[in-house]
C-alpha cells in the first residue's frame, strides 16, 4: 500500500460511500438503529401527513406480497384503531430490517425519517478526516466528482449535505444509485460514463468492494481499493489484483489542462 499516481487522462473521480468516504459503522451503528429506535415516535408525530400515509400504503402493499414468507408480520387495515396500525407498521419495519431487506417501501420510509433526523441535527453524516481535503484539492485541480452508492440519491445527499464537516454537496457534480444498475455489473459503469459525458477510461473509481472494482475495471475505468478500519478483509489475491490505498492523501491526480 502506498501512493497511487492516476493516468493523466482521468478527469473524473467516482466514489463509493460505505467503507470509502464513510465508516461502515455509520450505517450499521447510527442510521439503522435510529430507524429501529424512532419509527414508532415518527409515525405518531407524522401520522396525519400525506407523505406518512403514502409510506404506510406502500408498506401495506409490500406486506401483501410478503404474506407467504416465514415470520411474516402483517399490517392491520385502516378500519383498525390507529395505535394498532402504527404498532403493526413498527413490527413490520423491525421484521424487514432484521432480514436486511431493501424493499422500496422500507427504503422510502427510512429516507423520510433520516431526512427529518438530519434536518433536526439528531444525525450528522460521517466522513473520514482525509476526505474533505482531498475533495477540495481534486476540485481545485479541475476534476469532476460523483458518488455511486447502493443507498438512494436522497440518502446520499443527506449524508453529505448534513455532514460533520458541514455541507459538502458543492463538491459533487452528481449522484448515482442502483437505478442505473447494480454496482457489481460492468454495464452500470458504462451507463454512468455516458451520463457524465466522458469515456470510462477518464474515470477513477474508488471502492472497498472487490466485485465492484472488478466490474468498473471491466468497463474500462481506473480503480483502486480503499482499505479502512472495519472493512472486510482482503485475500492475498485481491491485494495483488488492485492498487490499495488507506487514505485519499495517497492519490496523485494530474491537473486538468
Amino acid at each position: 500500500m502506498g501512493s497511487l499516481t492516476v493516468p493523466a487522462c482521468v478527469s473524473t473521480v467516482l466514489l463509493d460511500i460505505e467503507g470509502t468516504t464513510t465508516p461502515i459503522t455509520f450505517v450499521k451503528e447510527i442510521l439503522f438503529p435510529y430507524i429501529q429506535d424512532n419509527v414508532k415516535e415518527y409515525l405518531e408525530n407524522h401520522w396525519q401527513e400525506e407523505e406518512c400515509q403514502e409510506d404506510v400504503r406502500h408498506l401495506r402493499l409490500q406486506a401483501e406480497k410478503d404474506c407467504e414468507l416465514d415470520g411474516f408480520v402483517p399490517i392491520p387495515m385502516n378500519q383498525t384503531e390507529v395505535q394498532q396500525i402504527i404498532q403493526g407498521v413498527v413490527d413490520n419495519v423491525h421484521w424487514q430490517m432484521s432480514l436486511d431487506r431493501k424493499t422500496t417501501a422500507l427504503k422510502q420510509l427510512q429516507g423520510h425519517m433520516w431526512r427529518a433526523a438530519y434536518a433536526s441535527g439528531q444525525v450528522k453524516g460521517e466522513v473520514y478526516a482525509d476526505v474533505v481535503p482531498a475533495l477540495r484539492k481534486w476540485k481545485e485541480a479541475g476534476k469532476k466528482l460523483y458518488i455511486f452508492s447502493s443507498g438512494s440519491v436522497e440518502a446520499q445527499k443527506l449524508l453529505f449535505g448534513y455532514s460533520i464537516e458541514g455541507d459538502l454537496l458543492e463538491y459533487f457534480q452528481g449522484h448515482f444509485d442502483t437505478t442505473v444498475g447494480l454496482k457489481v455489473e460492468s454495464e452500470s459503469y458504462r451507463k454512468i460514463a455516458d451520463h457524465i459525458g466522458c469515456s470510462t477510461e477518464n474515470i477513477l473509481f474508488l471502492t472497498d468492494i472487490t466485485r465492484e472494482a472488478e466490474a468498473a475495471e471491466e468497463a474500462g475505468m481506473t480503480v483502486a481499493l480503499v482499505v479502512r478500519p472495519g472493512n472486510a478483509a482482503l485475500t492475498d489475491e485481491e491485494k495483488g489484483n488492485y492498487p490499495l490505498i488507506t487514505s485519499f492523501e495517497q492519490i496523485t491526480l494530474h491537473p486538468v489542462q
